[in-house]
């Protein structure tokens, strides 16, 4: 048997190797944001319509420090439409190269599950941060939210349909 040895502690380029906390602090850092989607009987799917921008959403938001997207998930569904239901499976992880002054980030959209009009009125939603929400087809839906959205919605529904987790770049997926 071979056996392969260094003379030094250096690595093959002669580099020392940084402590832990330097070698973290060179690493890129990516924004991260998760979100549900929920459908109903005809794979409409559920958008709000927030108080702070524009464009309507999928419920979800940001990943905050020390939260996985999972929790993410849960804390916005809960702080947005009230709704306190068991997130489903991984539909969708989508890379976002940087854009509109945002650095890269990766987006986690989970399964809600189909749900009827009657789940939807039954929502509290939050009087400072949703408007109003309801079910939009793809089509329409397109019209309310960013095309990256758009996208990604189109590109979970078919992850839902399939029972399977799809990798997206830029909404678009890939794999």
């Amino acid at each position: 048997m071979s056996q392969v040895t260094t003379s030094s502690k250096s690595g093959a380029s002669g580099a020392e190797v940084l402590p832990v906390e330097q070698y973290v602090a060179t690493l890129n850092r990516k924004r991260m944001a998760a979100g549900v989607l929920f459908r109903d009987s005809r794979d409409q799917v559920l958008l709000v319509e927030p108080r702070y921008k524009e464009n309507w959403e999928i419920p979800g938001g940001s990943v905050e420090a020390d939260e996985s997207p999972w929790e993410t998930a849960k804390r916005e569904l809960v702080e947005e439409t009230g709704w306190d239901a068991p997130l489903g499976r991984l539909l969708v992880v989508d890379y976002v190269r940087p854009q509109d002054g945002r650095p890269e980030g990766v987006v986690f959209v989970f399964d809600g599950g189909v749900l009827t009009e009657t789940d939807v009125s039954s929502m509290v939603l939050s009087p400072t941060e949703i408007f109003s929400a309801d079910f939009y087809s793809l089509e329409d839906a397109a019209s309310l939210v960013k095309p990256l959205l758009a996208d990604r919605l189109s590109a979970a529904l078919e992850a839902a349909r399939d029972g399977v987790t799809v990798l997206c770049e830029q909404g678009r997926r890939i794999a």
